[in-house]
């Protein structure tokens, strides 16, 4: 039985109820409307900590959508389980993916500017000042990408670039 005919949230529910709705009003093929119903299940997962069954589920949307937007967006959310789980080098590889797809992803900008960082901070409890600023630059092109894309957003990291004088 599908995740979202079980899910007892209402917030859950009303997106699917609304989610269906569209996909019987506009115009997609059953491949598109099967990866939809994966990506939703993936999200719900998601949204309950039960990261192994979302990343089957976007495993499966990711095999069946041909979209190169709407593959970023499973991308992306793939990179974020891979975040929450602390597998930093596989969700920068999934968000570099995603941006690939599409370059217009501020939120995977800002994610992989927040891996940047912590690995920063990490060289630096680690007394390793050179690895630490390299990371931290690199950090700063992300967060100014991200930037702007959205100009406005991200008020911390704007002001950690002016702070540490990255910010042109």
């Amino acid at each position: 039985m599908p995740r979202s005919r079980i899910n007892g949230n209402f917030i859950d529910k009303t997106f699917s109820i609304v989610a269906n709705i569209l996909l019987q009003i506009i115009p997609t093929t059953s491949g598109e409307k099967e990866a939809f119903t994966y990506y939703r299940d993936g999200m719900s997962a998601q949204s309950e900590g039960n990261y192994a069954e979302a990343l089957q589920n976007y495993y499966e949307a990711m095999r069946l959508e041909i979209d190169p937007y709407d593959r970023s967006y499973i991308l992306y959310n793939i990179g974020l389980i891979h975040t929450s789980n602390g597998e930093h080098t596989k969700a920068l590889e999934y968000y570099f993916r995603a941006l690939e797809r599409n370059p217009f992803l501020p939120q995977a900008f800002n994610n992989m500017a927040v891996i940047c960082h912590y690995r920063g901070e990490q060289a630096i409890r680690q007394g390793d000042s050179e690895i630490a600023e390299a990371w931290f630059d690199q950090a700063a092109e992300y967060w100014k990408q991200a930037i702007a894309l959205t100009p406005g957003n991200y008020i911390e990291a704007h002001n950690w670039l002016k702070i540490t004088r990255r910010f042109e």
